[in-house]
C-alpha cells in the first residue's frame, strides 16, 4: 500500500518543471547569501504584488466568489488554489499546494510565501479593501497543511 505522504511529495516535487529548478533554487540560494529574510520577504511581497496587479479579478461581494475568483488564478497556473474563512476580526487564507518548495528549494520558505502574501494584499485592494488591512503569514509554510495567512487589523 502507497503511503500518502510520499505519494504527496512525489506530485510536489514535479510542481516546478525540470527546466526551471536548478535555475531558481541557484537563484534563491544566491538571493539569500546577499539578503537577510525580512529583505527578501519584502522583495517576494513586492513581485507578488505586481503579479497579482496583472490580473484582475472579476467582481466579488462574497468570500465563496472570492476565493473561487482567486482559486481560478492559481489553478489555471498550477500553482494550487485557496480556502477562505471567517475568523474572529479576521479572515483566514490557507493556500494548498504552491510550488514555492519545489521552485526554489526548502530552505527558501522563510521567505518565498511572501510572494502569496502580496499577491493576495493587491487582490484585496483591487476588490475594494481598505489599505488598513493586511495580508499576514500566521503559519510555516507546511507542505500538507498549506500556507495560512490573515486579512484583518
Amino acid at each position: 500500500m502507497a503511503d500518502t505522504n510520499a505519494a504527496l511529495e512525489y506530485f510536489a516535487a514535479r510542481q516546478c518543471p525540470e527546466q526551471w529548478k536548478g535555475f531558481l533554487n541557484a537563484t534563491a540560494a544566491e538571493l539569500a547569501s546577499h539578503f537577510g529574510p525580512d529583505e527578501l520577504r519584502l522583495v517576494m511581497h513586492g513581485i507578488g504584488s505586481r503579479f497579482a496587479a496583472e490580473i484582475e479579478l472579476p467582481d466579488s461581494n462574497t468570500v465563496p466568489a472570492m476565493e473561487a475568483a482567486m482559486s481560478a488564478v492559481w489553478q489555471k497556473l498550477n500553482w494550487g488554489w485557496v480556502e477562505l474563512g471567517e475568523e474572529a476580526g479576521s479572515l483566514q487564507l490557507v493556500h494548498h499546494c504552491s510550488p514555492l518548495m519545489a521552485a526554489f528549494g526548502a530552505e527558501a520558505l522563510n521567505w518565498t510565501p511572501a510572494f502569496l502574501e502580496g499577491a493576495y494584499q493587491q487582490w484585496f485592494v483591487q476588490l475594494g479593501a481598505s489599505d488598513v488591512l493586511r495580508v499576514r503569514q500566521v503559519s510555516p509554510a507546511e507542505p500538507q497543511a498549506g500556507i495560512v495567512f490573515s486579512f484583518g487589523k
